[in-house]
C-alpha cells in the first residue's frame, strides 16, 4: 500500500512539474514574441511613411499586450484562472477585455499622432483619423467577442444590433444622413477651410468643416451652420478653387463716340494694371447696342485671391481713362412721343378790379 501511495504522489508530482513547465514556456514565449514584435515595428517605423501607426508607442502597447496575454494563459495553465463564466472561461474573457482595451489605446494614440504629424490642419486629416479609429474599434469589438468565446451568441448580438440600428435610424435619420454626407464631402473635396463660396443661398468664407455640418462666415460677418446633407445636395460655387478667375465688366459709351478708339483706351488701361494677367489675354469687344449706349464687354483674368480688388480697380481705372480721353459714358435718357399733337390750354388770370383811388385808401 505504501508503494502505491508513493507512486500516486510521483504521478501527481510529475503532472505538476509538467504543468509548471508549460506555464513557464507560455510566459517565456510571450516575452520573446512581444520583444520581437516591438523590435520589428520600431525597425519598420524608420522605413515607412505610415509613421502615424508604426511608431514607438504602438510597439510598446503591442509588446505589453502580448506579455499580459501570456501571463493570463500561463495562469490558466496552472488552473488559477480556469473558471467557467457564462459558458466560457475567465481567462478568455480577460484576454478579450485586454485586447479591446489595447485596441482602443492604440486607436486613440494613433489618431492623436496622425493629427499631430499633420499639424492639426484641415478637416480632412481629422476626419481620416476618426474613421480609422472607429473602424479599428468596431473590428476589435467583434474580435474580442470571438476571443471571449461568445461566437455562438454573436448572431443574436448582431440581430439585436440590427434591430437597434433600424430603430435608431428612423429616430436619427437626419444625423446619419449628415454623417454620411460628411464622409462623401471628404472624398469629393469641393471646398476647404478658407475658401470663398456660394452655397445653399449663402455667400462667404468656409469657417469650419465638421462631420455633421459646415460653418460659413458670410461677407457681413454672420456665422451660418449648414447641415452636410443640405450642403452635399446643393450646388456649390467655389470662388477660389483655381488660381485664376475671370473678371467680367460691361461699359457703355455714347453712340457718337469712336468704338475702336474706346476699345484701344480700355486695352491700354488693362495693360497698365499689375494684377491683370497677360495670359489669357484680356478680351474687349462690342457686346450689344443698348437703349442709351454701345455696350463694350471686358473680360480680363486675375489671381483668384485678388479678384474683387481687381474688379473694383478695373471699373475705376476705365472710367478715369475714358473721361480723360473725352469719351462719354452716357446716363439713361428718355424721349417721349405722342400719337397726336399735344395741345395745352392756358387760362390767363383776370386782373383784380381796383378802386378809383388805387389799391390803397389814403
Amino acid at each position: 500500500m505504501w508503494e502505491e501511495v508513493v507512486l500516486d504522489q510521483v504521478i501527481i508530482f510529475n503532472i505538476t512539474v509538467r504543468t509548471l513547465l508549460e506555464s513557464i514556456t507560455i510566459l517565456m514565449a510571450g516575452l520573446i514574441i512581444g520583444n520581437l514584435l516591438k523590435h520589428q515595428i520600431l525597425k519598420l517605423s524608420r522605413n515607412t511613411k505610415f509613421v502615424w501607426i508604426f511608431n514607438e508607442e504602438t510597439a510598446s502597447l503591442l509588446r505589453n499586450l502580448v506579455i499580459l496575454v501570456a501571463i493570463i494563459y500561463s495562469l490558466d495553465q496552472l488552473g488559477i484562472l480556469d473558471i467557467g463564466v457564462a459558458g466560457t472561461k475567465l481567462s478568455n474573457i480577460l484576454t478579450a477585455v485586454l485586447f479591446f482595451y489595447f485596441a482602443h489605446a492604440i486607436g486613440k494614440k494613433t489618431k492623436a499622432y496622425w493629427v499631430m504629424r499633420a499639424g492639426g490642419k484641415g478637416p480632412e486629416v481629422q476626419l481620416k483619423a476618426k474613421l480609422f479609429y472607429y473602424i479599428l474599434i468596431t473590428l476589435a469589438f467583434f474580435i474580442a467577442l470571438n476571443i471571449a468565446g461568445f461566437t455562438g451568441k454573436l448572431t443574436t448580438v448582431l440581430a439585436a444590433a440590427g434591430i437597434t440600428g433600424i430603430v435608431l435610424g428612423f429616430s436619427a435619420q437626419t444625423v446619419v444622413a449628415n454623417f454620411i454626407s460628411g464622409i462623401f464631402m471628404y472624398f469629393d473635396k469641393p471646398i476647404k477651410i478658407g475658401d470663398p463660396v456660394e452655397v445653399a443661398g449663402y455667400s462667404g468664407i468656409v469657417h469650419d468643416i465638421r462631420i455633421l455640418s459646415t460653418r460659413i462666415r458670410t461677407w457681413d460677418g454672420l456665422l451660418v451652420r449648414i447641415p452636410n446633407e443640405k450642403l452635399f445636395n446643393s450646388e456649390i460655387k467655389n470662388l477660389m478653387k483655381y488660381p485664376a478667375r475671370r473678371v467680367d465688366v460691361v461699359v457703355g459709351i455714347a453712340y457718337k463716340e469712336d468704338i475702336d478708339r474706346a476699345i484701344d483706351v480700355i486695352k491700354r488701361t488693362l495693360e497698365d494694371m499689375a494684377y491683370v494677367l497677360a495670359e489669357p489675354e484680356p478680351a474687349v469687344f462690342v457686346q450689344d447696342f443698348g437703349d442709351n449706349s454701345v455696350n463694350i464687354s471686358i473680360k480680363a483674368w486675375a489671381p483668384a485671391e485678388k479678384w474683387y480688388s481687381v474688379r473694383t480697380e478695373i471699373l475705376k481705372k476705365i472710367k478715369e481713362a475714358l473721361e480723360r480721353e473725352g469719351i462719354e459714358i452716357p446716363f439713361p435718357q428718355r424721349v417721349n412721343w405722342f400719337a397726336q399733337e399735344l395741345r395745352v390750354k392756358v387760362e390767363r388770370d383776370q386782373p383784380t378790379p381796383q378802386p378809383a383811388n388805387g389799391p390803397f385808401q389814403p
